[in-house]
């Protein structure tokens, strides 16, 4: 009786591909398992490509909620976007796929997992170093690591043994997608001089052909946490699928990337992320109103802590669970409305509201019904410059010290 593996299962080149490698390779009883976060367009087909082509058992799994609420949502509590420009869907749906292959694993008795990225890409180190966390009992198997076969090579591959697989030589994007964005790279887009072609977007309109008229949305949030559209209270998956539909529909979510790979190479991606880039803008504006100026400044040590670690793999780590728990608790004034207006490929802030506002008209109007003192100003500047009126003249401009002279010269 052969072992068991569990395989992460998309349909698509690399992962159709290794059911039948790791049949050849490993004498192994691959058990697919695909899991929809957003990207899986026909389970009951997907389930019957992967017995096809030659697992034992396909197992289907509807994970969009559990992504949502405990992925996504913690990400965007912290404003999560690897250097500023990444929202990270690719990134944060990978912990999740590992979290629950291994409970399949257990569940199935499989001594092994495996996933289709490859020995160059970032996707390998959150499969893997998430398993380790998980279950580091299970061996972890990589076929793209190790079978050496160039995407022309795989290609061919799968011709050969009848693998129906929706890539060609002529079409080579590698594409991933989740609820919370969708990633291209491959082809012409390695060359980070060459304009994407209008081709690889699927999600958003070009915003030279998006509408003349501009839509406005109000976004609801609750203790950071979006919770309604226009009024409409939603959950998440929801939430997520109408204002992707809405924003891609303006334009807006594109990406052109030259990123930082935890590998140590750049990479040229192409990111469409229109729910993201919307949420992201209103949240980061409702915390301006909501936080105070020091919070701020602290959050933004903390966003870029958690990006770096969930682009790094490092989801199931003690410093990721602490640094949620802190958001949670940094969130909870963070409640309000955020109005948005959609054009031509931007997102813009038009209105904010929220019932813990630090905004306070008396305070920041010039017009009649103002109640700040400004004859207080002045002590204010006077305490405020005294560092800098001590320094300017004791070592301000022009003024110099001799050099203390060596005393063991002659």
């Amino acid at each position: 009786m052969s072992d068991k593996l569990v395989l992460a299962y998309s349909g698509g080149l690399d992962t159709s591909v290794a059911i039948k490698w790791l049949a050849e390779k490993y004498n192994m009883d691959v058990i697919a398992l695909t899991i929809d976060i957003g990207g899986v367009k026909d389970l009951p087909a997907i389930k019957q490509k992967a017995l096809k082509v030659g697992a034992v058992k396909a197992l289907t799994l509807d994970a969009r909620k559990l992504f949502v609420d405990e992925f996504i949502f913690p990400a965007l509590r912290a404003n999560a976007i690897y250097e500023g420009q990444y929202p990270l869907a690719t990134a944060l749906g990978r912990p999740l796929i590992a979290q629950l292959l291994v409970e399949v694993a257990r569940k199935e008795g499989a001594v092994a997992i495996s996933h289709g990225s490859t020995g160059k890409g970032n996707d390998q180190v959150r499969f893997d170093v998430s398993t380790a966390a998980l279950a580091p009992e299970l061996k972890i198997v990589a076929p793209a690591r190790e079978w050496g076969m160039t995407r022309e090579q795989t290609i061919a591959y799968a011709q050969k043994h009848g693998i129906t697989v929706p890539i060609t030589v002529a079409s080579p994007y590698s594409i991933d997608e989740n609820l919370w964005g969708r990633s291209i790279e491959c082809g012409v887009l390695e060359d980070p001089w060459v304009e994407p072609p209008e081709e690889v977007f699927n999600w958003t309109k070009s915003p030279a052909a998006a509408p003349d008229k501009p839509a406005y949305v109000e976004i609801g949030f609750e203790h950071g946490i979006p919770v309604s559209l226009n009024s409409e209270e939603l959950d998440g998956v929801k939430l997520i699928m109408q204002l992707n539909e809405l924003a891609g529909k303006h334009g807006v979510g594109r990406v052109d990337h030259v990123e930082s790979r935890l590998v140590g190479i750049k990479s040229r991606e192409i990111y469409e992320s229109p729910a993201a880039a919307v949420l992201f803008r209103a949240h980061q504006a409702l915390e301006a109103m909501t936080l105070s100026h020091h919070q701020l400044r602290f959050n933004q040590t903390v966003s870029s802590e958690f990006s770096d670690i969930v682009y790094n793999g490092l989801w199931f780590t003690p410093l990721r669970r602490d640094l949620s728990t802190y958001l949670e608790n940094a969130q909870r004034y963070v409640t309000g409305t955020v109005r948005m207006k959609l054009f031509k490929g931007t997102c813009t802030v038009v209105g904010r509201k929220s019932p813990f506002s630090l905004y306070d008209y008396s305070l920041a109007t010039y017009d009649k019904g103002d109640v700040f003192d400004q004859s207080t100003s002045i002590g204010f500047i006077h305490i405020w410059g005294l560092p800098t009126r001590i320094q300017a003249r004791i070592q301000g401009e022009g003024k110099t010290s001799k050099k203390p002279r060596d005393k063991g010269s002659a």
